[in-house]
C-alpha cells in the first residue's frame, strides 16, 4: 500500500477531529480510551519534565483529565480561539501551576509575603513559557509515533527495521 505525508496526516487529523466531536458523550468508552492513549502520556512526560515526581505527575495527569472530561462539551473548534491542543495545554498548564503553588503556599503556612506571592507569579510566567516549548515537542512526538505506527502497519518487517535503525536510531 502506498503512502505519504499527506496521507499520514490527514488519517491523524482526522481521528482527532472525529475523536473530539464524540467525547462530550461519557458512555463513549471507546472515544476516551483513545483519547487516553493519546494525551496521557503528553501530559504525564510534560509533567516529569518539569520536575514532577512520578506519583505527582500521574496525579496531574488524573486532575487533567478530569477537567477535561467536565469541560470538553463546551470546547468548540474555533481556529480564531486556537488549537484543540492549546486548549488541553492551557488545563495542564494551570494544573501544574497550581499543584506549585499549592505546595508553596502550604509550606509558607499561611505566612506569605506580597514579594513572596510576586515570585510565585514570576515562576508561574518562566513555567508558562517553557513548559508551552515542552508540550509542542511532545506532541509533535506524539505525532510522530501514531503515524509511525500506521506507517509500521503497511510495510513489510524489514523495510520498517531498515526505516527504524537508519531515520529513528540514526
Amino acid at each position: 500500500t502506498s503512502w505519504n505525508r499527506v496521507t499520514v496526516k490527514s488519517a491523524i487529523s482526522d481521528t482527532r477531529h472525529s475523536l473530539l466531536l464524540r467525547l462530550p458523550d461519557p458512555h463513549d468508552i471507546a472515544a476516551w480510551d483513545q483519547f487516553v492513549a493519546i494525551y496521557q502520556p503528553l501530559v504525564f512526560r510534560l509533567a516529569r519534565s518539569k520536575g514532577f515526581q512520578e506519583a505527582d505527575a500521574h496525579d496531574i495527569v488524573q486532575e487533567v483529565l478530569l477537567a477535561v472530561a467536565q469541560a470538553i462539551h463546551r470546547w468548540e473548534p474555533d481556529p480564531a480561539q486556537g488549537r484543540f491542543r492549546d486548549w488541553l495545554f492551557r488545563i495542564a498548564r494551570n494544573l501544574m501551576i497550581n499543584f506549585l503553588t499549592r505546595r508553596k503556599t502550604q509550606s509558607l503556612a499561611g505566612s506569605e509575603s506580597f514579594a513572596e506571592l510576586v515570585e510565585l507569579q514570576l515562576q508561574a510566567n518562566e513555567f508558562d513559557a517553557e513548559a508551552t516549548r515542552e508540550f509542542e515537542l511532545e506532541y509533535r512526538r506524539e505525532q510522530f509515533w501514531l503515524a509511525a505506527d500506521i506507517v509500521r502497519q503497511q510495510v513489510k518487517p524489514h523495510t520498517w527495521e531498515a526505516f527504524r535503525l537508519t531515520a529513528i536510531e540514526e
